[in-house]
């Protein structure tokens, strides 16, 4: 396949959903963020619906949820929810369905970032995080703002979520809406990120994305990660199970097929982005000075935070692999630069 084809032109409606094969309900959930929703799934059990991935805990959520429990789902529960990775638009509203009865199935990796985070407020930046923006170039006045502000907080956009869950696991089957569905884990945007696998159909989360490229960051909670090469690992180890005919349900954007394609899309624009960062780095750059070789466009305010983990990832693949050095300045930031050959 050439290109990648999209069978259904329109998402459904808030508050409706749309068969996408037999037994499989794709709904949306809007998002505060550019990104301006999360696909969620219904697959009928028989007796109850298992839903894959909730979005954001908010007030607006849960009334469309409340919305579509009374609509599409209506005359059964939800005795299940599968959440392939732990970031909030997929886990958010995970706790209020356990709270109502639902079972909770997430990898073990999944399911103790989510709980972790929900459970480690903080009122004010670390002393660690403001080292780790430092380090990546932010000014003084960046730094200062930021060490003002309430940072970003799980529990303000997650419900709590009880103790107890089911553990999903690498190879593991799971049987949803008629189907058996094998389970093969990606890395790179998120660890243990659970994909599932039945015949011509893929769940695939954020992991297989159409057209957008879901974030590789790094974070101060592991500062000197390589998540790049995670995530080119994974697209190559789960290329060879992708074909044509298969109709993938991503996270966000449409429905799609054409996976080898996209597989090789996603491994290919991270090496080009390398090969231009590097030609960057011919001369010494903070990371706050590699977003447009990276990007190829302005980077905006409301763009700065994922652009600026996303490239500090790129750096550190770069310094793993031996292609640039980099050295402290003396406000603090690490100067980043090509290895001469």
């Amino acid at each position: 396949m050439t290109v990648i084809q999209f069978p259904f032109a329109d998402p459904p409606a808030e508050g409706s959903a749309t068969e996408v094969a037999p037994g499989i309900l794709w709904m949306r959930v809007p998002l505060p963020m550019a990104l301006d929703h999360v696909n969620v799934y219904a697959l009928d059990d028989g007796d109850s619906w298992t839903v894959i991935d909730t979005g954001m805990k908010s007030r607006r959520t849960i009334a469309i949820w409340e919305a579509l429990l009374a609509g599409p789902l209506a005359g059964k529960p939800v005795g299940r929810v599968v959440v392939t990775h732990h970031h909030p638009d997929h886990v958010g509203c995970a706790g209020w369905f356990q709270e109502q009865g639902a079972e909770l199935w997430m990898t073990r990796t999944a399911w103790l970032f989510a709980r972790m985070l929900t459970l480690d407020e903080q009122h004010a930046p670390t002393a660690e995080s403001l080292t780790f923006y430092r380090r990546a170039g932010l000014s003084q006045k960046m730094l200062d703002e930021r060490a003002g502000e309430r940072p970003f907080n799980f529990c303000d956009v997650v419900h709590p979520m009880p103790l107890g869950f089911q553990r999903l696991h690498q190879g593991g089957s799971l049987h949803m809406g008629g189907r058996d569905w094998t389970i093969h884990f990606g890395s790179g945007h998120a660890p243990d990120h659970a994909t599932f696998w039945s015949g011509d159909l893929v769940i695939g989360g954020d992991q297989l994305l159409p057209g957008i490229s879901a974030n590789i960051g790094v974070y101060p909670t592991e500062p000197d990660a390589d998540p790049l090469a995670d995530w080119i690992e994974s697209c190559t180890r789960l290329l060879p199970m992708a074909t044509d005919g298969q109709l993938v349900l991503p996270g966000h954007k449409l429905p799609f097929k054409g996976l080898p394609l996209r597989l090789t899309q996603m491994i290919e624009n991270h090496h080009s982005a390398l090969d231009r960062l590097l030609g960057h780095l011919s001369q010494p750059r903070r990371a706050t000075e590699c977003f447009e070789p990276l990007f190829k466009r302005s980077i905006g305010p409301n763009e700065f935070g994922l652009a600026l983990v996303e490239a500090v990832a790129h750096l550190n693949h770069l310094l793993v692999q031996g292609s640039v050095s980099r050295h402290l300045a003396q406000d603090g930031a690490w100067i980043w630069q090509k290895v001469d050959e």
